[in-house]
Parts: structure tokens; C-alpha cells; sequence
């Protein structure tokens, strides 16, 4: 009954959204087009519930020449490829509004576990062992305001399956505040290099812990 009147609150806020914001979008649209070149939205292929496959709305931030279906946080130098008005839509978390049109047809819901690119095998098959690939994807979700891109896909995966299990009226509203508070502290959020180093500092961390216990 709950994801009954989840997905009615989904239909009501993407409407009421994409009118009160229609402002807002022409005036990212203007900002994208005088920068540089290329089309105003970024598809993407993401998994969506029940590993179905569908193309997510953003509005672009990098040059038409970034590299494709690659995290942003596992290139070696994004400044290289997102633009500068790209830098504050990220910062400021406006470029992921176009999600409201999938939000509205029903690929999303606006709190769920984020959607994985098709090919991060690694996260969906850890999603499997949470039921987390079992419910639509979110605009936002427990992992979010968790973490985000300093999470590794464990982690990740654990804290999607904790918003599956306590799915509800209390989780949703959590999620939903503790995203504002979130983006106005620019949390969790690891472009280029770094993203590769807090890999590879989880990765150094999970072994240092497994060598004291064999000690």
C-alpha cells in the first residue's frame, strides 16, 4: 500500500516540479548553450527496478568529447571535460533536474537507491544480495546522504538494502531532508583522482584489517 501512494506522491511532486521550475531550467538551458556546444541533455543507459534497463535525464556539464559511461570520480582529470557552468551544477546538485521527466514516467521515484550504470556489475550484483535492485531508483537515497561518491560499492550496496528494508514515511522524509542538508554542504561529492584514491584507500584499509586479524 505504502508504494502505492509513494508512486502518487511521485506523480504529484514531478508535476508540481516541473512547472514551478520551468524558470530555473531555462535558465541552466541558456547558460549550457552559450558555453559550449552540444545538446542541453546527457542520456545515460542506468538499471533500473528489477535490472531493466532505461536512459537517465542530466542536464550536461561535460564537453561532448568526455568519455563515455566512465563515474566522473574514476577520471584522472575531469577539469579537463566539465565545463564551467557544469561545475556549479554539480556543486549545487541542479544538474540531475531532468530526472523529474523519469521521475514522471516511472522509471524513478524520488527517493530510492541511485541508479547504477549498466556496467557497474560489481554494485548490482551486491545490490542482489539487499533486494536494492527490487524497488525503482531514486533521485536520491539512504546511501546519498551517507556518503555518496567516498563509499565503497559494499558499503553502498549495505546501505540500499538498509533503505529496502525500512522503506517507509520515516526513511522517505529522512532522505528527503538529509539531501537538503547534503547539497547546501556540498557532501560526499569526489570528481577525478580522488575517487580512484578513496578506492584505493578503502581497498589498503580492508586488507590492513584483514592482516591484524590473521596476526
Amino acid at each position: 500500500m505504502y508504494l502505492k501512494l509513494k508512486r502518487c506522491g511521485d506523480i504529484l511532486l514531478s508535476c508540481t516540479g516541473l512547472i514551478l521550475l520551468s524558470p530555473l531550467f531555462l535558465f541552466i538551458i541558456v547558460g549550457i548553450k552559450m558555453e559550449s556546444r552540444g545538446p542541453v541533455l546527457f542520456k545515460q543507459k542506468r538499471v533500473g527496478i528489477h535490472k531493466k534497463h532505461f536512459n537517465i535525464l542530466k542536464f550536461r556539464t561535460m564537453k561532448i568529447d568526455a568519455p563515455k559511461d566512465t563515474p566522473t570520480h574514476l577520471l584522472q582529470n575531469p577539469e579537463e571535460y566539465i565545463t564551467k557552468m557544469g561545475i556549479f551544477l554539480r556543486k549545487t546538485s541542479l544538474d540531475e533536474l531532468p530526472q523529474i521527466w523519469n521521475i514522471l514516467v516511472g522509471d524513478m521515484s524520488i527517493i530510492g537507491p541511485r541508479p547504477a550504470l549498466w556496467n557497474q556489475y560489481d554494485l548490482i550484483a551486491e545490490r542482489d544480495k539487499y533486494r536494492a535492485n527490487e524497488v525503482l531508483p531514486g533521485l536520491t537515497g539512504w546511501a546519498q546522504i551517507n556518503g555518496r561518491d567516498e563509499l565503497p560499492i559494499s558499503e553502498k550496496a549495505r546501505l540500499d538494502g538498509k533503505y529496502v528494508s525500512s522503506i517507509g514515511v520515516r526513511m522517505d522524509f529522512k532522505c528527503f531532508f538529509g539531501t537538503i542538508v547534503n547539497v547546501i554542504k556540498s557532501d560526499g561529492v569526489v570528481e577525478g583522482s580522488q575517487g580512484a584514491n578513496i578506492q584505493h584507500s578503502n581497498k589498503l584499509t580492508k586488507e590492513s584489517k584483514i592482516k591484524r586479524i590473521e596476526a
